[in-house]
């Protein structure tokens, strides 16, 4: 699970906002202000027959405070990313 979802900066990130767009999500915000530091993501591969599916995570970042359901909040509604 990327743990941007409970980050204080979630919706001014340039990270998650480049996550938002491998999954082809709407953006939280079209103009990011805010660089992480250091950010690790993991990108898990699927296969099914023809189709590749790509999952993108953030699961490290030196830049991460912890607001509990900071994304849900924006979002209020709508299914958490997991």
């Amino acid at each position: 699970m990327c743990i941007c979802v409970n980050c204080q900066y979630v919706d001014r990130c340039t990270t998650y906002h480049a996550v938002e767009t491998q999954h082809q999500v709407p953006h939280l915000t079209e103009d990011p202000d805010f660089e992480a530091t250091e950010p690790t993501i993991n990108v898990n591969i699927r296969t099914e027959g023809e189709m590749i599916e790509m999952e993108w995570d953030v699961v490290g970042c030196l830049s991460f405070k912890r607001e509990t359901g900071k994304w849900a909040r924006l979002r209020p509604g709508e299914l958490v990313p997991t």
